[in-house]
């Protein structure tokens, strides 16, 4: 059987070209690979279907080629695989393009989004036949020998004679290690690693990819849905597999990994052995991982970092204890300060920080309190980003309580905390406060942290224009600025090159807005290359 899986882009992962190709002749773009459809791929092949991929990332294969491919070659199923809000708009018009090129496709959506959200999304969506829930390994095996049946599938919503079907959940799969590893190399892209910074920040050329070593998380934070779309468990493939799957990237020529666990580091033990497999394999492979502050395993950080282990990212959030737990965070700041000198001390090379700002019973001295504290640790990099409300989350179940979200009406929509909980400081003043804040942070690192900030700009200027590194250093300077419109913020968001703030302007339209903005931002996208190409035909005048 046929099957091609789309992965529709989130634009804060947003992808940009390379330069060049890369030496086997790859586009070369800045992002995470799509680690979803991968699998999901590797997984159908190993039963013997065919099976293609596309990733919107790839400026190669916008959505018109992709339209083009499924009228030519007709696959029987077509799955869109997506994260988050900010992505749902893309998909559904994705959706409907599909389905106005082919009635007859069989058209699935799948991924953490969809599976929180399937029946609404089925009932919105009406093109989709199928909403899958959880993991898609096999639920996808068994859903192509029951297309035109699927009642006794578990974690599958559908319509039967005009009836929204929910069936049963499936059970929580615990043995990861059955499964082939992804398919990487039938997507036609290699992927660059970077830093999540709003100017991308490329940390290496080592043709790069992603890895899965566990799932789940079971601490409670109130603005994360992981503990509700994993049912609040952690499973983990054992240490010999994911030595095996460092093996085979080695073979194939990949210098750097990093892991998109929830919470690597849960099990000590494990990520011991790990570590020995990866020395005694002869593995140089350089990687990444985030965990929490509070971990175990932070005596084996020196283990990590003679295993190749380069970066650690942690979620710190707040520099105020009373934010901290106000986001059933169960860290303290103590904690985070151990956990960050630990990770230095032991020669991890990278530590990153990720906060957030515009907590509910947030103050000026709060947010003040998170910069001069983000200042005094020994970060290396570090990211400050609004706090948003997302259905799934305990957040969002409070802000339904106190009438500030409608559970019916604002399911599929991304909501700034800030934009309508009374009790965030107003977006102004987070705004004037996280600029003072960063010009303060720079300067104090600039003082006592010079070596390793000089350290990290160099790194950075191997990779980077240095006018692109220049302006990550001076953006906290330069003051205000007007922001754009509605109409350019949406019309940048369509185009993937808006900051995830602009695409959420997307969840919040009318679907008929919507699909109006994106017809007129592909027009005005022709029109562009259209007068590109007719500038290439002009004659240059003599003596020029």
């Amino acid at each position: 059987m046929l099957i091609f899986l789309i992965h529709i882009r989130d634009p804060q992962f947003y992808a940009l070209p390379a330069k060049e190709k890369s030496s086997n002749g790859r586009l070369r773009v800045m992002g995470f690979p799509p680690i979803g459809i991968m699998s999901l791929s590797a997984v159908l092949k190993r039963e013997g279907h065919e099976c293609i991929m596309f990733d919107q990332a790839n400026p190669e294969t916008p959505n018109e080629v992709i339209i083009d491919e499924i009228r030519r070659r007709k696959p029987a199923v077509v799955g869109l695989s997506f994260l988050s809000t900010t992505s749902y708009p893309y998909a559904k018009i994705m959706a409907r393009q599909i389905r106005a090129a082919d009635s007859k496709v069989k058209l699935a959506f799948g991924g953490v989004f969809a599976s929180l959200n399937s029946q609404l999304v089925k009932l919105q969506c009406p093109e989709v036949d199928f909403v899958c829930r959880g993991d898609g390994e096999q639920l996808i095996l068994d859903l192509i020998e029951r297309l035109d049946d699927p009642e006794d599938i578990p974690g599958v919503t559908w319509m039967k004679d005009g009836k929204l079907v929910h069936n049963a959940g499936r059970p929580i799969e615990r043995d990861l290690d059955q499964w082939p590893f992804p398919d990487r190399e039938s997507l036609p892209l290699d992927f660059i690693e970077s830093m999540p910074l709003d100017v991308p920040a490329v940390l290496s050329m080592e043709r790069f990819t992603t890895m899965q070593t566990s799932r789940g998380c079971p601490w409670p934070c109130i603005f994360c849905d992981i503990p509700v779309f994993n049912e609040g468990k952690w499973r983990s493939r054992s240490a010999g597999h994911v030595v095996k799957e460092f093996e085979h990237l080695q073979e194939n020529g990949y210098g750097a990994v990093y892991f998109v666990d929830d919470h690597f580091l849960l099990k000590p033990k494990r990520i011991e052995s790990i570590c020995d497999g990866i020395n005694e394999a002869g593995v140089t492979i350089q990687w990444g991982c985030e965990g929490r502050v509070d971990s175990t395993a932070q005596h084996l950080f020196p283990a990590m970092a003679k295993a190749h282990c380069r970066t650690i990212m942690f979620g710190l959030e707040s520099g105020s204890q009373k934010v901290l737990d106000r986001l059933d965070k169960e860290q303290t700041l103590e904690e985070v300060e151990t956990a960050v000198t630990n990770a230095k001390k032991a020669g991890i090379e990278i530590v990153h920080g990720f906060f957030v700002v515009g907590s509910p019973d947030e103050t000026v001295e709060d947010l003040r309190a998170t910069f001069d504290f983000a200042s005094r640790l020994p970060l290396d990099t570090f990211g400050f980003n609004r706090l948003c409300v997302y259905r799934g989350t305990p957040l969002w179940q409070e802000y339904v309580r106190r009438g500030l979200v409608n559970d019916e009406t604002d399911w599929y929509k991304y909501f700034k905390c800030s934009e309508i909980d009374p009790t965030c400081l107003p977006g102004e003043v987070i705004h004037a406060e996280r600029s003072a804040g960063l010009r303060r942070l720079l300067l104090y690192k600039l003082r006592h942290f010079p070596v390793q900030l000089f350290t990290l700009i160099r790194r950075f200027l191997r990779y980077m224009p240095a006018r692109d590194v220049g302006y990550l250093l001076i953006k906290p300077f330069l003051g205000a600025k007007f922001g754009a419109t509605k109409a350019e913020a949406l019309s940048r968001a369509v185009e993937h090159v808006a900051v995830k703030e602009a695409a959420a302007e997307l969840t919040q339209v009318e679907d008929k807005i919507l699909e109006q903005v994106m017809q007129e931002s592909r027009a005005e996208r022709q029109r562009i290359q259209d007068e590109a190409e007719r500038a290439k035909d002009l004659p240059v005048a003599s003596g020029q």
